[in-house]
């Protein structure tokens, strides 16, 4: 005769509390799921729109598509979960997860994009773009001088034209911009 296995439909004992949520810890993330979506619906639906300039799709469309998505994603994952389903440990690509994090990596890129930050506004999108490019290839390692800040220069120049001039998003040209 077997012991009688406890029902899986019923609320966990309260040594097991702890177990339960560990098996089931991936519903930490259909709560973010669904707080990110009540958030981005009650933003979208007491937003003020000037009905006078709305065309056929108003500005509360997109919002509200996404907003109800991740509600419905929400759901789903924790239907998921709570059936057993459960998401695969990570392996990384080729990294050795018994390895610490390279913090010196880790720094400068938030160092790079700090730097971006404070310059964009006196320097302008594309000097700050290009640092932004440069400092991030020097920090993942790239070590290539001579062709580097020219790849920085033309993705940051690129980058600048298609938003600011093709899309009509404003960018900060700063002093160089005048110039040319």
């Amino acid at each position: 005769m077997t012991a009688p296995t406890p029902d899986p439909a019923g609320p966990p004992a309260a040594g097991t509390t702890r177990s339960w949520l560990r098996d089931h810890s991936e519903l930490g993330v259909c709560v973010l799921l669904l707080a990110l979506g009540v958030l981005v619906l009650t933003d979208a639906l007491t937003m003020d729109v000037d009905l006078s300039q709305r065309g056929p799709v108003g500005p509360k469309t997109v919002p509200v598509v996404v907003g109800s998505g991740l509600l419905v994603i929400a759901a789903l994952l924790a239907v998921d979960v709570l059936r057993g389903g459960r998401g695969q440990a990570e392996g990384g690509e080729d990294v050795d997860l018994s390895e610490p994090a390279d913090w010196r990596t880790v720094l400068l890129l938030a160092g790079v994009f700090l730097g971006a930050a404070v310059l964009i506004e006196p320097a302008g999108f594309p000097v700050a773009g290009a640092l932004l490019f440069w400092g991030a290839a020097y920090a993942l390692g790239s070590r290539r001088t001579d062709r580097d800040p020219l790849i920085a220069a033309v993705l940051s120049l690129g980058t600048y034209a298609a938003f600011d001039k093709l899309l009509g998003v404003p960018l900060p040209g700063g002093p160089l911009m005048g110039v040319v």
